[in-house]
């Protein structure tokens, strides 16, 4: 049936946002009733910082000067109460616990990620990736332990577990043969085996991190959904292949581990389909995080220095027609077989979030059964957001917490590689600029 579902993706359709809810054309300033004075006008004025280009495509370098003449400590008083408290949940458990309550509250849940990740170059040798781990349990003992959510999820990072040079060299070596997975199920299981084409080194490195990743595994399976991140196309085919052994270990009889595709790739459909069959083939059951991308910019100038044709989809709407074909592969796999396929629609893009709905009533999945369910960031897109959690959807919220030191890096980061989002936010900034006016206008009239 998968070469059938191939075949019916070239998307079916327009869909009808007037068969929908109004409230789904989240035009409804009223989804920010629930916010406080104060955080409207934090998120007005951190939206108000997003749209001007320069300090976006600057602020990693403006952030450092900042640092420098404020003093460390300086820094991280000026930059809490603005952008770090608009897109982060805290440091202490006290303070995490209070913006989960206040999510749970809105009927909104928490998929905690550990901002941790490596690139080229930053490799700090098996000590660091062993306290990366004790971070990984706690974000897995935090999720679990407290009665935020039903149905817990959290982010994993596999760089800050395994060293993005191996997993470069493991990509390359996977474009020339497959690796078994049942090689590195035993790996993880404490089995000593040698991997085809590393070097004795590297492999005690692959071993101990496919231990590493073992224990994330033992300590999440039944309780807490990990959801692996995708990175850049040089190291995704190891990631996966990683991945893919975690599920053929852990998601025997549900989706605890879940991969996740970016359709900004020209590749993500086949990757998807691949996955799809062998997760029929090895029987685990598969959970899909599926996301547009976030790594745009750096993967077209790499590809354009090394003279390869570019992995990105060359337009905006080639990148929804890949989303939205996905999108519809999964729901029919869902609605066929709700127990083995799960999917986060992980998007701000207004027009997949409807797609996704107008999908589910077609096909009879339930709002809340657990198959499907949406995903945005902490502190942007909450017009989305609340207005899917009123109507009754299952919605997450992907939230960092750390220092602001230990989160820097991560807020620098996704502002430029989001900065097609953060520009696009005036629709957020227009609702909250009206929901402000509204209680301005009811605070004058009961003054009066």
């Amino acid at each position: 049936h998968i070469v059938h579902i191939h075949t019916s993706t070239q998307t079916s359709g327009p869909s009808r946002p007037d068969a929908l809810p109004v409230a789904l054309n989240f035009e409804d300033p009223s989804a920010f009733r629930v916010k406080s004075f104060g955080e409207l006008l934090r998120a007005l004025g951190v939206f108000q910082l997003c749209s001007v280009p320069v300090l976006v495509n600057n602020c990693g370098k403006l952030m450092s000067v900042a640092r420098t003449l404020l003093g460390k400590r300086g820094f991280a008083l000026f930059l809490r109460p603005s952008v770090y408290a608009q897109f982060v949940a805290g440091e202490s458990e006290g303070e995490i616990t209070h913006s989960m309550e206040k999510m749970s509250s809105l009927g909104l849940r928490p998929m905690l990620a550990v901002p941790i990740e490596e690139d080229l170059g930053e490799s700090t040798g098996e000590r660091r990736y062993n306290d990366n781990l004790a971070s990984m349990l706690e974000c897995v003992d935090m999720s679990h332990s407290n009665a935020w959510s039903k149905d817990p999820m959290m982010q994993l990072k596999i760089t800050a577990l395994l060293s993005p040079e191996l997993c470069v060299k493991l990509s390359t070596l996977l474009s020339e043969q497959q690796y078994d997975l049942d090689l590195l199920v035993r790996a993880m299981d404490g089995e000593v085996g040698d991997f085809p084409g590393l070097q004795e080194s590297e492999n005690t490195h692959f071993l101990c991190s496919l231990q590493r990743l073992n224990k994330v595994g033992e300590a999440s399976a039944n309780k807490v959904r990990v959801l692996v991140d995708a990175e850049y196309t040089y190291m995704n085919p190891a990631l996966s292949l990683v991945t893919m052994a975690m599920m053929k270990k852990f998601n025997q009889d549900g989706a605890w581990i879940w991969n996740t595709y970016q359709c900004y790739l020209k590749e993500s459909r086949s990757l998807l389909l691949e996955d799809v069959r062998l997760s029929i083939s090895e029987s685990f059951c598969l959970g899909v995080k599926l996301v547009r991308g976030a790594y745009m910019d750096k993967e077209r100038k790499l590809a354009n220095s090394e003279g390869c044709s570019e992995p990105v989809h060359e337009s905006w709407e080639h990148t929804n027609d890949s989303y939205n074909g996905s999108l519809d592969i999964l729901l029919e796999l869902i609605s066929r077989d709700p127990q083995r396929y799960r999917i986060i629609v992980a998007t701000h893009n207004e027009e997949s979030v409807r797609r996704g709905v107008q999908r589910m009533g077609e096909l009879g999945i339930d709002k809340d059964g657990g198959s499907v369910c949406f995903g945005q960031l902490l502190g942007m897109c909450d017009h989305v957001s609340l207005t899917l959690a009123q109507q009754g959807y299952l919605v997450y919220k992907s939230v960092p917490y750390g220092s602001v030191d230990n989160t820097l890096p991560y807020l620098v980061r996704r502002a430029q590689e989001n900065r097609t989002v953060l520009q696009g936010i005036r629709k957020e900034r227009d609702l909250l600029r009206l929901e402000l006016h509204r209680r301005l206008r009811q605070g004058l009239r009961q003054g009066s």
